[in-house]
């Protein structure tokens, strides 16, 4: 587009029949010639801005597969907000009664019977009843 227009001005230019002999002509020369090569290194910036958006895309969508890949593994456990790392175990909301912070807490940590709270470091105590008949629930 700025090629035109710096191409049209050269034609407008050369249509006034200046004296090449003359100073004014020859600083108006130089200044289109000195549009021209503005003119040739904005396109090749836009030919350039072009090509790196392309690729930006192309990471952006690469980039958005691999959050996929791995949020979609973070998203099968139960509670929101915790670093539950492996699939096999359950975990368990529990929401502190002073502060309201839910903490991710397993079932190992249910049957230790307590912990502290993160936020507030209120004590939290847990009772767990198991429903199974087996020897290792009678506790």
């Amino acid at each position: 587009m700025i090629e035109k227009k710096v191409a049209y001005l050269k034609g407008l230019a050369e249509g006034l029949a200046l004296d090449e002999n003359k100073p004014e002509t020859k600083i108006i020369n130089a200044m289109l010639d000195v549009l021209d090569e503005l003119a040739m290194s904005v396109t090749d910036l836009e030919d350039a801005m072009d090509i790196f958006s392309e690729q930006l895309d192309a990471v952006d969508e690469d980039l958005d597969e691999l959050e996929n890949f791995v949020y979609e593994e973070l998203d099968d456990c139960c509670c929101d907000d915790c670093d539950c790392d492996d699939d096999e175990e359950e975990y368990y909301d529990v929401e502190c009664p002073s502060c309201g912070e839910v903490i991710c807490v397993d079932r190992d940590i249910l049957e230790e019977g307590s912990i502290n709270c993160p936020q507030c470091n209120e004590l939290l105590e847990f009772e767990v009843e198991c429903d199974c008949d087996c020897d290792d629930c009678e506790d």
